[in-house]
């Protein structure tokens, strides 16, 4: 009986801490402690904040997230929670995607006839604000959710 009184009491997990739980297990991670620059730890803080309502944040942890030593489906998991973050961010302006490779992508406004602001990244050594000129880029395709890939 004392033990079922001692198990009861026993301070319960919180939620995000059985995330990185899980998390930690399906990426075969066997530090209990990985830094966020995991992708898998940085997406998970992507979603936080997203959920949290703080978008710009969350666009900034993709903009600082390294995936050159990460997996094909780590970058496949970061490009998909990417775009739905800049969908539910840029959903009222006409924005395009561009999408140099896996795990690489920006979300780019029209600014001047010709140029393209960069409005949000992931995996590139762009930031947001950057001018491009349209002409040298390829693919782009709209944001939104008819025309995105």
């Amino acid at each position: 009986m004392t033990a079922n009184t001692t198990t009861a009491n026993a301070p319960r997990p919180t939620l995000e801490e059985l995330v990185d739980r899980l998390i930690d297990a399906v990426f075969g991670l066997d530090e209990p402690a990985q830094p966020v620059t995991s992708p898998a730890r940085a997406i998970h803080e992507a979603r936080r904040l997203r959920h949290t309502g703080e978008h710009d944040a969350a666009l900034g942890v993709f903009a600082a997230l390294d995936l050159s030593g990460s997996t094909d489906g780590e970058r496949r998991w970061a490009y998909a929670e990417f775009l739905d973050l800049a969908r539910r961010t840029f959903s009222e302006e006409q924005t395009q995607v561009y999408r140099p490779g896996t795990g690489r992508a920006a979300v780019l406004a029209p600014r001047d006839e010709g140029t393209l602001e960069v409005r949000a990244v992931l995996g590139m050594r762009w930031r947001p604000g950057k001018i491009v000129s349209q002409r040298s880029l390829r693919g782009l395709k709209p944001l939104a959710r008819d025309g995105a890939s």
